[in-house]
């Protein structure tokens, strides 16, 4: 029986950190990671634009991205997406839907009791909405407590 294939796509830093925790799933299923490219070095199969919602040139890039992004599903063909945010997993997101595959968002860490800008996305269009921490259950009540990723 051939591995389900899972992409697990962040932007660089803590959301990529948390994501490498389940570095241990490559064990049971066919994995590949993306991230952003940037100065500091990170392991990953496949590196994207780094952006955000203020960058000058966002609009540029995620249009860049995008089309990365479906080089890579059309290579890759994913089963699961997973992802720890931030914005530059929208296009791989996107296509997951598109292609009717399951989205599995894990809230960061770092939000306690408010929600980040992608989680509030993410949990509209999310197969499976994962937080760290109890407290986020009245912010995204229909959301899965999954504990701390560490």
């Amino acid at each position: 029986m051939k591995k389900k294939k899972i992409c697990l796509i962040s932007s660089s830093g803590g959301h990529y950190e948390q994501l490498r925790m389940l570095a241990p799933l490559a064990e049971k299923y066919d994995i590949f990671w993306v991230t952003e490219r940037t100065k500091y070095p990170s392991k990953a199969d496949y590196y994207l634009l780094q952006t955000g919602s203020t960058d000058v040139f966002f609009v540029f890039k995620m249009i860049f991205n995008f089309f990365k992004s479906l080089l890579i599903w059309c290579k890759e063909s994913p089963d699961f997406v997973v992802t720890t945010g931030a914005m530059v997993v929208i296009p791989m997101v996107f296509l997951a839907k598109i292609f009717k595959k399951k989205v599995i968002y894990i809230e960061s860490f770092a939000r306690v009791y408010d929600a980040s800008k992608t989680g509030k996305l993410m949990y509209k269009y999310s197969d499976l909405f994962i937080v760290q921490w109890d407290s986020l259950k009245t912010v995204y009540p229909d959301a899965v407590y999954g504990g701390s990723i560490y």
